[in-house]
């Protein structure tokens, strides 16, 4: 299987490598369009600031690339909200391949922000959870987050409900890490290269 990981100095890319390794799949992290275009599934992993990964992208000319991908493509953190329109993060537009844009937590008493650690995955609505159970943990990092909408397939609450993951057609994106989720994000993983 031909999986491309791309290549746009997205933190956290080496962890996403490690993690295909463990199950077997050997991946090329590029930047290259043919290979992107050519891949059998895209992985799009990431942590950072929005609007200097989607500088990063245009300077590669993968603004432009990724959103004519039609093979599976999962995006992972960073790599979820870069989907959407807009992100408050330094006023950013994105890809846009998504219908959403990407709002700051509220911070309050019980709730700092970022949004760190385990929480619970609820009103899971995609094959990518086959073998995963309504309020399974999964791991997560982010400051910002995308609302609810109709292209949500799981959400996540803190306080107030959020896309935990997102679909669009061939373009699936989790919020959380998979690489640091355990087993669930293990099976996610593996959900997704069997789609």
């Amino acid at each position: 299987m031909n999986i491309a990981v791309i290549d746009y100095k997205g933190g956290n890319v080496q962890s996403v490598l490690f993690a295909l390794e463990r199950l077997g799949i050997h991946a090329t992290l590029t930047a290259d369009p043919e290979q992107i275009r050519s891949a059998d599934k895209i992985l799009f992993p990431g942590e950072g600031e929005a609007s200097t990964a989607m500088q990063e992208l245009r300077s590669k000319g993968l603004d432009q690339v990724l959103p004519t991908c039609r093979q599976p493509f999962l995006g992972i953190c960073l790599g979820m909200q870069l989907l959407g329109t807009h992100s408050e993060e330094n006023n950013a537009d994105m890809l846009g391949i998504l219908p959403f844009e990407v709002k700051r937590f509220v911070a309050d008493a019980q709730h700092k922000v970022p949004h760190m650690g385990w929480n619970n995955l609820h009103r899971l609505r995609s094959p990518l959870f086959e073998g995963v159970r309504e309020q399974d943990y999964v791991y997560f990092v982010h400051s910002y987050h995308a609302p609810v909408g109709s292209y949500t397939i799981a959400e996540g609450e803190y306080p107030t409900p959020f896309s935990a993951a997102v679909q669009h057609e061939n373009f699936y994106a989790v919020q959380f890490h998979t690489e640091k989720s355990g087993p669930v994000g293990t099976r996610i993983l593996e959900n997704f290269l069997k789609l």
